[in-house]
């Protein structure tokens, strides 16, 4: 095998026409120098250097291979130099995808201080909800997920359960969700966001401090996303109930739109409603208590990647602010 060290003696030998030459260049002794090139041709298969009186002058295949050396010591030279940018955060890229409330709360923060720490790094970002944002991790196409579990009813199917992170949380239907889902990923937990009741302002429940689900039965329900809408169906189910969901949207201005309007009620997440105006909408609490744990997934590899690692930390600071 051809290494970069012994092409980088051989093209001193041709350029100043002798070892003990060559040897004063690279700063190294003739012994060493002789010892490389022996060590080339061998690699080879054929010799590169002649001597021709008190000089050494290239072969055939010396002088191919001093003209392709030039190249690959260069791309060499701007490789090792391109991963150095990399380790040293002044280069890079991390593909982030995040659901949509984690967006325009989380996100934004955290972006903006990876940009004023490390302005050579690239960070994009696509929306994708849990599992899908899981599952696009697992392929390859993202670098970080954001991604977010229910404790308590959720596991069972679409991904529920976050392995190495507590649940911070309970939920209709105790114990907690399966930890096998995510064993293969890297686990970081960001904060516990809980749910809130959403009801038109004019509504005979408005006022109240605290909303039991159960008082709800008999509501028109405004439901979210797929995985949302599979967990308020288990919620309400465990406090003796089917919603009868008349609308679902994966747009939370949409959902407090239509609470707004009077044409039902729904819950959201706290986090979710940081970025919406809920006009003609009351909030309150509900009981039983349902929590959600946002969390910050990527692959072990990749967590030991310098951007995708200084991201997993704009982000654990973004969501304790």
């Amino acid at each position: 095998m051809i290494e970069a060290r012994h092409l980088r003696v051989l093209r001193a030998v041709a350029g100043t026409g002798s070892f003990s030459a060559a040897a004063r260049e690279l700063g190294c002794t003739q012994p060493a120098v002789s010892q490389q090139m022996k060590a080339l041709e061998q690699s080879a298969g054929t010799p590169l250097l002649i001597r021709a009186g008190r000089e050494m002058r290239l072969t055939q295949a010396g002088t191919a291979l001093v003209r392709h050396a030039a190249g690959i010591l260069a791309g060499l030279t701007a490789a090792e130099e391109e991963v150095a940018a990399i380790a040293g955060l002044r280069a890079g890229r991390v593909r982030l995808v995040s659901f949509p409330s984690g967006s325009s709360t989380l996100v934004p923060t955290a972006l903006a201080a990876m940009r004023a720490a490390h302005p050579g790094t690239r960070i994009s970002l696509v929306e994708a909800e849990p599992p899908r944002s899981v599952e696009m991790l697992r392929d390859g196409d993202c670098d970080v997920a954001l991604a977010f579990r229910y404790a308590g009813t959720e596991g069972q199917s679409g991904g529920g359960a976050a392995g190495g992170a507590g649940s911070g949380g309970s939920a209709a239907g105790g114990g907690s969700a399966p930890a096998a889902e995510w064993d293969d990923l890297v686990v970081r937990p960001l904060l516990t966001d809980r749910l809130v009741g959403l009801l038109p302002e004019g509504h005979r429940l408005a006022g109240a401090e605290r909303l039991g689900m159960e008082e709800l039965a008999d509501e028109p329900w405004i439901a979210g996303c797929p995985r949302c809408r599979r967990h308020l169906v288990e919620v309400c189910e465990g406090v003796g109930f089917t919603p009868r969901i008349d609308f679902a949207t994966d747009d939370y201005p949409a959902v407090a739109g239509l609470v707004g309007a009077g044409l039902g009620v729904a819950v959201l997440p706290e986090l979710a409603l940081e970025s919406v105006r809920a006009k003609g909408v009351s909030t309150l609490a509900v009981e039983p208590a349902v929590e959600r744990e946002i969390v910050a997934l990527t692959l072990p590899d990749l967590a030991r990647v310098p951007a995708v690692a200084a991201t997993l930390v704009e982000l654990e600071r973004a969501a304790a602010r």
